[in-house]
């Protein structure tokens, strides 16, 4: 079988079965590299806290550089004007989440400000309370990302997400521009308890999907070449019979 393997028709077929193994094997590898997600590495730098209006800019989408790092800015809280969000937890326990419509100054623009967090609606009303009467005109904290709109039930007075398009639509006071994200404050007023707002993720993810597609072309690869393999076995195979038939006739007509 050997033999015949050597001939130039099955070399020719083999290097083409080599060439469509290491096709799939670059597949599989590729597929690889994308099944392990790493977080991106938090600079020194991003730990550092710089002017919310150096991180990102109103009515513009907020980049990946800027979700997730610590900003300062200063304006004023409008009275009237706070929200607060239920099934927020903290440490486990759900509660309530206080945010305010900060108006940044010199630009004017909105940035919504989760504010702190409270055990029970009276509580956060009680702060909301304190702060009408003297709210801080500086704050510093994470800058996130919005997040998406839910199912809020407005009739009922329940809201749950921080969606910035949802605030845009119930401030009282029309935005002069917005900023894509929301701010969690570091040191949340009297009433209030700090939001907990951890730095971007530096763990590893596993994408088993990807990984069993990697799998999947590593088998496609084998199969390629053991698709080589049995058609250079069916042909000797062929060849073997074709010879055992041909000594036959031979024998038959000689007797």
């Amino acid at each position: 079988m050997w033999q015949l393997a050597r001939r130039p028709r099955w070399i020719a077929a083999l290097l083409l079965c080599l060439a469509i193994a290491g096709g799939f094997a670059v597949l599989g590898q590729w597929q690889l590299s994308r099944s392990v997600d790493s977080g991106a590495p938090v600079e020194e730098s991003h730990e550092t806290a710089v002017a919310l209006d150096e991180l990102a800019e109103p009515q513009q989408p907020l980049t990946t550089e800027a979700a997730g790092r610590l900003a300062t800015v200063e304006g004023t809280l409008l009275p009237g004007e706070y929200v607060v969000l239920s099934g927020r937890l903290h440490e486990g326990t759900a509660g309530f989440w206080v945010v305010g419509h900060l108006v940044e100054s010199g630009s004017g623009a909105s940035l919504a400000v989760a504010l702190g967090w409270a055990p029970t609606a009276n509580a956060a009303a009680s702060a909301i309370s304190s702060l009408e009467e003297e709210a801080p005109v500086s704050f510093a904290g994470r800058f996130q990302p919005s997040e998406a709109p839910q199912e809020d039930d407005f009739e009922a007075g329940e809201q749950n997400s921080l969606s910035t398009a949802a605030l845009v639509n119930q401030w009282a006071t029309e935005p002069a521009g917005a900023y894509p994200g929301y701010l969690i404050v570091d040191d949340a007023p009297d009433g209030l308890t700090t939001i907990d707002a951890f730095a971007p993720s530096t763990e590893v993810s596993i994408n088993w999907l990807n990984i069993f597609y990697a799998i999947e072309w590593a088998v496609f690869a084998g199969f390629a070449v053991f698709l080589w393999f049995r058609l250079v076995r069916d042909a000797w195979e062929r060849e073997q019979e074709e010879d055992e038939l041909r000594e036959a006739e031979t024998a038959g007509g000689g007797t």
